[in-house]
């Protein structure tokens, strides 16, 4: 297959892909990469196959072909084609919960500064950096990168990545209790899509909807938040979005449990969960399983809610998510103060101040914790925030964080 036909083929199997006909489309790219002789060509139609494995949820896949391309990208001994392929190697990583994984991968790319491509890359980059840092519960580092991708999305006009940045920014503050920047940064991703996404995939209209619904259901405006997911659900279903389904259910599970209605819940939890073991998503898991604790513990079955606990504990330990460790370790306190059982309830105690400090998710002025309850928070530009109030009130010349930090030992 020569280099006119195979570019022919491409464009037919992105034709179909489009089409929601994804089936055929892999078929034809399949035969692509069988066939062509046209090292440029095979890595665009891998490029075609990383994305729709990534879309549907074949990360295995995704991870499979990234591979191939590595050294499709080698073959053609060029710094742009080397840098997307560590790109797409950092992200097959990120979707698979090897978080360590991408961020190495993420550093290999930024220290390959090839031609002006590579540079534009730098912004998917970060973000895929950032994404693995908040896998890790590592907040300021994975704030510096997300604000380093929206930069590069302003200074490149890319809209399709500012999107992309503002709905991980949802996810970040939603972690750490902010709801109001939680809702604010989904929206404007809503509102991007609106504005400049005639010709893009709906893909970024859903996620921003999922992302709206997320943080809708904590600032407990469930209606909107069943409105925003169930429109998610529906181009999720459309385009066999297997991901975003799994995010959807687990937020209808969740908006149900905010109800008080388990018995809904507890259905829309298994599907989710099923979908997340399948795709491979155990940062999902671990979701899915504080959620069902949740509604054990409303049901007042206290040991089935520590059976959930003790596999989620055990996916966070395996990926080093230590917000779900703390979520865990303070679902447990609640459980053994309610059976009364001090020494268990002092192990978790103390576990549960351990990681407040590792993940300095405190505020550096008043000393009081960070996303314990929703809280107006503020960044400095180093990237350590504070309550909002906290600035307001004391001011700051400099970040008290980062003084704390600069100041070594003395002798004795």
């Amino acid at each position: 297959m020569g280099q006119d036909q195979t570019k022919q083929q491409i464009e037919k199997g992105l034709h179909l892909y489009q089409s929601n006909q994804t089936e055929k489309a892999l078929r034809v790219w399949m035969r692509v990469l069988e066939k062509s002789a046209d090292p440029a060509g095979r890595f665009r139609v891998l490029g075609c196959l990383i994305t729709a494995h990534a879309e549907m949820g074949r990360y295995k896949d995704m991870l499979k072909f990234a591979v191939v391309q590595i050294d499709t990208a080698r073959e053609l001994e060029d710094p742009d084609y080397l840098t997307e392929s560590y790109l797409n190697l950092a992200r097959s990583n990120e979707k698979l919960c090897e978080f360590q994984k991408t961020i190495s991968y993420c550093k290999t790319c930024l220290n390959m500064q090839g031609t002006t491509v590579s540079l534009q890359l730098n912004g998917q980059v970060s973000l895929s950096m950032g994404n693995a840092f908040l896998g890790l519960s590592i907040f300021q580092k994975a704030l510096e990168c997300f604000e380093k991708a929206l930069r590069y999305a302003h200074n490149n006009d890319d809209k399709m990545l500012e999107c992309r940045v503002c709905c991980s920014l949802g996810n970040f503050y939603s972690q750490i209790k902010d709801y109001e920047k939680a809702l604010f940064f989904p929206c404007k991703a809503a509102e991007l899509v609106n504005d400049y996404g005639k010709g893009w995939s709906l893909k970024y209209r859903a996620m921003s909807q999922y992302h709206m619904a997320v943080a809708y259901r904590k600032l407990g405006r469930l209606a909107d938040a069943m409105d925003c997911c169930e429109e998610s659900m529906k181009i999720a279903l459309q385009h066999g979005d297997r991901p975003l389904q799994a995010l959807c259910l687990l937020c209808f599970a969740d908006i149900h449990r905010s109800r008080k209605d388990v018995q809904t819940a507890f259905p829309r939890y298994d599907s989710s969960m099923s979908i997340m073991t399948e795709i491979g998503n155990r940062l999902g898991l671990i979701q899915v399983l504080l959620g069902v604790t949740k509604c054990w513990m409303i049901q007042k079955e206290l040991d089935k809610a520590l059976e959930s606990i003790e596999k989620a504990q055990e996916l966070a330990e395996g990926l080093g998510n230590k917000l779900g460790l703390l979520k865990l370790h303070c679902l447990c306190e609640r459980i053994y103060r309610t059976k009364g059982q001090q020494r268990e309830l002092r192990d978790h105690v103390v576990k549960f101040h351990e990681c407040v400090e590792e993940m300095e998710l405190y505020c550096g002025m008043c000393g009081e914790s960070i996303g314990e309850k929703n809280n107006q928070l503020q960044a400095l530009p180093c990237s350590h925030f504070f309550h909002l109030k906290c600035l307001q009130t004391n001011g700051t010349r400099g970040c008290p964080n980062c003084r704390r930090l600069s100041v070594k030992p003395g002798y004795v």
